[in-house]
């Protein structure tokens, strides 16, 4: 496929995203996401966080084997755990679960730094690679166990986790900055709830669920 095909199918992923979440928007609490997200979602190459073999399919909207049992996440949800995060351009975000880069792409899109863990480190190196392929210089990638987080780099403004545990880590919420805010899957395999984390400036926590998703166990909680 060509470049000019691309375009074509990454429109057409927006428009998707569009209606869902105009079909969802009781759920989230709004019918249309952020006009900086949606253009970071416009811009971002999804085929180029893809195998190879799945190009044809990148701009669908849903998720994709990326090998290693996971997945690169459906668009929707992407644009709408970025868009609940709130990011401003001069933020550091935390993000858990790198997979081949793709939502920390995004991401690098609209904050000053994006720092993100990855369990595999096949995946990590693979993710670098396409990340410097495609330009994003402000992304630092380090192979871990997310649910520690990144102690060395905090406090951070926003936290994405794009894998589930069945509670918050606490690693997490205490390395979220006053006032800034946590969006992460969360609850028992056939339960999970999108969740949304605000931390108050004088640091009390509050929680929001969104609607129900189904996302791979965040590894390395089960050893905790």
């Amino acid at each position: 496929m060509n470049q000019a095909q691309f375009e074509a199918l990454r429109q057409q992923m927006i428009m998707e995203i569009t209606a869902h979440t105009v079909m969802t928007g009781e759920h989230i609490g709004k019918y249309n996401l952020d006009a900086r997200v949606m253009q970071a979602m416009e811009k971002v190459p999804r085929h180029e966080f893809v195998p190879v073999e799945l190009h044809s399919y990148a701009y669908l909207d849903r998720p994709l084997p990326i090998g290693f049992e996971k997945t690169i996440s459906q668009p929707f949800i992407v644009a709408l755990m970025t868009d609940l995060l709130q990011i401003d351009e001069g933020d550091v975000v935390l993000e858990i679960g790198t997979g081949l880069g793709y939502q920390a792409a995004v991401l690098a899109e609209l904050a000053r730094k994006v720092y993100s863990v990855e369990m595999i480190d096949l995946l990590s190196a693979e993710a670098g690679k396409r990340l410097a392929r495609t330009g994003y210089t402000n992304v630092e990638l380090s192979v871990g166990n997310g649910y520690y987080g990144r102690p060395e780099h905090a406090p951070f403004d926003k936290v994405m986790v794009t894998a589930a545990p069945e509670l918050i880590p606490p690693p997490l919420l205490n390395q979220l900055r006053p006032g800034g805010r946590m969006v992460i899957p969360a609850g028992l395999e056939d339960s999970q709830q999108l969740m949304l984390v605000e931390k108050s400036p004088e640091g009390r926590i509050n929680t929001r669920e969104i609607l129900p998703v189904r996302f791979s166990r965040l590894e390395g909680a089960e050893a905790i």
